[in-house]
């Protein structure tokens, strides 16, 4: 039951079946950085990025620099070269990851702690779905999350390929002389890599001026907070049928084109349709599309419809778009008003609003985590649903 914890938070890694080397021509995915201990993946990456300080971070190669960004926020295009003399943490992050959202305070306190002392922290978004690469989608979700530091558009993938990166979140350490010095690959680490850090700074400081060894504050409330391990049964649920898997309507799924779907019991991570819905490759869209759509924007019509999902995990989140004037949901969790339960996203009746391209935290348990149905009404048409996270 551990691994399946440690699965859930983290990404696919085992499902693929991803071994060293393999992610070169893979698709990247989200990862909890156990899943990457637990199925042997280690790929050569030294004790340090496993979430064990040294005192001297080992030389591991000469850092990739910036070239192939398709822009950038809060700063003008930057060359690692002109950051000679500075400590850099490169954070490579999308920004509807769970997993990213749940690193990004630590990041976020670096930034700001250490700033004066000879940091920098650049920011690299690599979208995973495609409205992830619109800039104001970007730009919005940064200033909600107070990323104040520049961050890199790579839409292209370009710096990921560069850095061989294969998974959501990761943290590269790149010292003074531009030399790569500590990894850290998913949410666990964080005190590690902030040790890294502080040991870089000190060898770049002149001696008698040496960094503070007291840790960054972090706020690690809202999505920031981490996942509860100990009631983590449910693993991350996709709804386009590129990697829709769990999908327990009783009418076949139809690619491409609207079908009416319906929702009866389900079993434990089951998740299921009701309304007329169109699948797609990335996500499930109440109603038809109109012609000419695709991945980038919500458009269609049709009527009201509902997906339900049987999850065991004290938060749930859905990753979700609206139509430009949003779509009203309404959710209950085993036929009730959620209450005290509900997410950041939905008040106590379970009332909501899809009006931004994000991830939404519909549930947070307060007391006994257990199995539970959720079902998400929507009423208004348009709306597209991408993945089921938890926490």
């Amino acid at each position: 039951m551990e691994t399946l914890a440690l699965i859930a938070v983290g990404a696919c890694a085992l499902a693929l079946g991803l071994a060293a080397g393999a992610c070169a021509v893979a698709p990247p995915r989200r990862l909890f950085a156990a899943v990457a201990m637990a199925a042997g993946l280690s790929t050569g990456v030294p004790a340090v990025a496993q979430g064990r300080p040294v005192a001297t971070p080992p030389v591991e190669g000469v850092a990739p620099g910036f070239a192939g960004a398709t822009g950038w926020l809060n700063s003008p295009p930057l060359a690692l070269e002109a950051l000679r003399g500075k400590v850099v943490v490169v954070s490579f992050w999308t920004y509807s990851c769970i997993n990213c959202l749940r690193t990004l305070p630590h990041v976020r306190a670096w930034a700001q702690r250490y700033a004066g002392q000879g940091l920098v922290v650049i920011g690299v978004h690599s979208p995973e779905f495609a409205f992830e690469k619109d800039p104001a989608n970007v730009t919005r979700a940064a200033k909600d999350l107070k990323l104040d530091y520049p961050i890199a558009l790579d839409d292209g993938y370009r710096i990921w390929r560069a850095y061989r990166n294969r998974f959501w979140p990761a943290i590269y350490l790149v010292d003074a002389q531009g030399r790569l010095r500590h990894h850290q690959f998913g949410e666990e680490g964080a005190d590690a890599t902030e040790q890294a850090i502080q040991a870089l700074l000190r060898e770049a400081t002149p001696a008698g001026t040496a960094p503070s060894a007291a840790r960054a504050g972090t706020d690690l409330s809202g999505v920031g907070m981490p996942a509860d391990l100990d009631n983590l049964r449910s693993p991350e649920s996709y709804l386009g049928y590129a990697q829709a898997n769990a999908m327990a309507s009783p009418e076949p799924l139809l690619r491409d084109q609207p079908r009416r779907y319906s929702a009866g019991r389900l079993g434990l991570n089951e998740w299921a349709l009701s309304g007329i819905w169109t699948v797609g490759p990335e996500f499930a869209q109440l109603g038809g599309m109109t012609a000419g759509s695709d991945a980038s924007g919500p458009a269609g019509a049709g009527g009201a419809g509902a997906i339900a999902i049987r999850f065991h995990a004290r938060d749930l989140h859905l990753v979700m778009a609206g139509p430009p004037d949003g779509a009203r949901f309404v959710l209950t969790i085993d036929g009730q008003p959620p209450g005290e339960e509900h997410g950041l996203d939905v008040d106590a009746q379970g009332r909501g609003r899809v009006n931004a391209s994000r991830l939404y935290q519909l549930v947070r348990q307060r007391g006994a985590v257990r199995d539970r149905r959720l079902e998400i009404r929507f009423l208004d048409p348009g709306v597209r649903a991408y993945a089921f996270t938890f926490g």
